[in-house]
C-alpha cells in the first residue's frame, strides 16, 4: 500500500513539473513570436543551417539618399552560422557619385556578411563586368566595398572597340575610373576601330599596369 501510494505522489509531481514546463515553454515561444513581429530579422536567429531560401532575391545600398549598389539573383540561400549567402544568376550594379554604374555578371555569387553590412562579394562562373563602355571577362571577381574596387584574381580580358587587354589578374578601381592590369599583359589594337573611338568626347577609364 505504502509504495502505492509513493508512485502516484510521484506520478503527480511529475505531472505538476510538466504542466509548469508546458507554460514555461508557452511563454517563452510567445515572447520570440513577438520579438520577431518587431524585427523581422530576428527570425534569421533562429533558423537551422541553410534553412532560409528566397526567390527572386534583391538586395540594396542605400547612404545618404543614395543607392550605392544592388544585386538581384534568380534565388538565394542564406547560411546562418558562416552569416553568408549564395545567390544563383547575379546581377550586381555599382554606383559612382554621379549615378554611373558598374554591372557585373556571373553564374553564382558568395557574399559575407558583418554585422549586416556586405563586407565581401566573391561572384564565380561567367563573369562579365561592364565599366565605362569596357566590357571584362573572367571566371571569377571580388567586390571590396570598402575600397570600392572590383578584383578580378585570375586569367581576365578587357574587350572595346579597337582594343583587347590580357592579363593575368586585373583591378577595377569603381570610383576613380581605373583599370589596372597585372603581370602577363598582352594588347591586340585594331587601328581604324581606335580612331573613331578617339572622336568621342566622353571621359572613360585610365589603364594602369
Amino acid at each position: 500500500m505504502r509504495k502505492i501510494r509513493r508512485l502516484i505522489l510521484l506520478l503527480a509531481i511529475v505531472l505538476s513539473l510538466g504542466g509548469v514546463g508546458y507554460k514555461v515553454a508557452q511563454t517563452i515561444i510567445a515572447n520570440k513570436i513577438r520579438e520577431i513581429k518587431k524585427n523581422p530579422l530576428e527570425a534569421l536567429n533562429y533558423l537551422p543551417e541553410a534553412a532560409l531560401h528566397m526567390k527572386d532575391f534583391h538586395r540594396a545600398k542605400i547612404e545618404d539618399g543614395r543607392k550605392v549598389w544592388e544585386i538581384f539573383g534568380d534565388e538565394a540561400n542564406y547560411y546562418k552560422q558562416q552569416k553568408e549567402a549564395v545567390i544563383k544568376k547575379p546581377r550586381f550594379y555599382f554606383y559612382d557619385k554621379n549615378g554611373e554604374s558598374a554591372e557585373t555578371i556571373g553564374d553564382v555569387a558568395r557574399i559575407y556578411l558583418n554585422e549586416k553590412e556586405l563586407e565581401k562579394m566573391e561572384l564565380q562562373g561567367g563573369v562579365k563586368v561592364t565599366f565605362q563602355g569596357y566590357t571584362l571577362t573572367s571566371d571569377e571577381a571580388i567586390y571590396l566595398p570598402a575600397k570600392d574596387q572590383i578584383v578580378l584574381p585570375t586569367r581576365a580580358v578587357l574587350i572595346s572597340d579597337g582594343i583587347e587587354l590580357e592579363g593575368s589578374s586585373m583591378e577595377v578601381e569603381l570610383q576613380d575610373k581605373k583599370v589596372r592590369l597585372l603581370r602577363n599583359v598582352k594588347t591586340k589594337l585594331e587601328p581604324e576601330k581606335l580612331a573613331k573611338k578617339e572622336k568621342t568626347t566622353k571621359p572613360r577609364a585610365t589603364f594602369g599596369g
